[in-house]
């Protein structure tokens, strides 16, 4: 399939060791890979392409490392992709040091070069990292699906903020894995 008949792309956010079951164990990560596990599954059948995005922290400089606890630094098991959806030959790995997969990475050049215009967010945490990548893309004129059983957070209560501000002030569309699955992705 080439580039040029690309529009969809899925972007895994943070899916690493320490968000899943470390150092900053999220509550609603369990619950989510099996319904990530069957949207990247389906993707790729369909040659959607398939991008991580993972926290890669530098100690002792990142402004995050200020707010939280030090995790996921760079190089390390913490920083990985949970076994259960570790990326494929074809797909795209990109590190980031802030909330947002946008910020200081080469995702809109990538997204661009494929000739993307529509995302589909998925990973942890709804309320921060997903939310900060559908504000940055939002701004870049990208169209965002987020499927809410395939992003999570610490609690329900902050899950559906997270969800409910995306879909008020970014426009975001919330489907359903599933739903993606069954109407072909668009």
């Amino acid at each position: 399939m080439g580039a040029s008949s690309v529009k969809t792309a899925i972007v895994v956010i943070d899916m690493i060791n320490d968000f899943v079951t470390g150092k900053l164990k999220c509550n609603g990560a369990s619950k989510i890979i099996t319904n990530i596990g069957r949207l990247l599954e389906s993707a790729r059948s369909a040659g959607i392409p398939i991008i991580y995005a993972n926290d890669a922290h530098l100690p002792g400089i990142d402004g995050e490392l200020k707010i939280w606890p030090e995790h996921a630094l760079a190089g390390t098991e913490g920083a990985e992709v949970v076994e259960e959806l570790k990326p494929l030959r074809g797909d795209y790995i990109i590190q980031k040091r802030r909330y947002s997969a946008f910020f200081g990475t080469c995702l809109d050049l990538l997204l661009r070069e494929l000739e993307v215009d529509t995302l589909v967010l998925v990973g942890l945490v709804t309320n921060v990292c997903i939310q900060n990548t559908a504000g940055d893309a939002f701004f870049r004129g990208y169209r965002v699906i987020v499927p809410e059983d395939c992003v999570g957070a610490a609690s329900e209560e902050d899950h559906r903020s997270g969800i409910d501000y995306m879909r008020k002030i970014y426009g975001c569309e919330i489907a359903r894995a599933e739903g993606l699955i069954s109407r072909g992705w668009v």
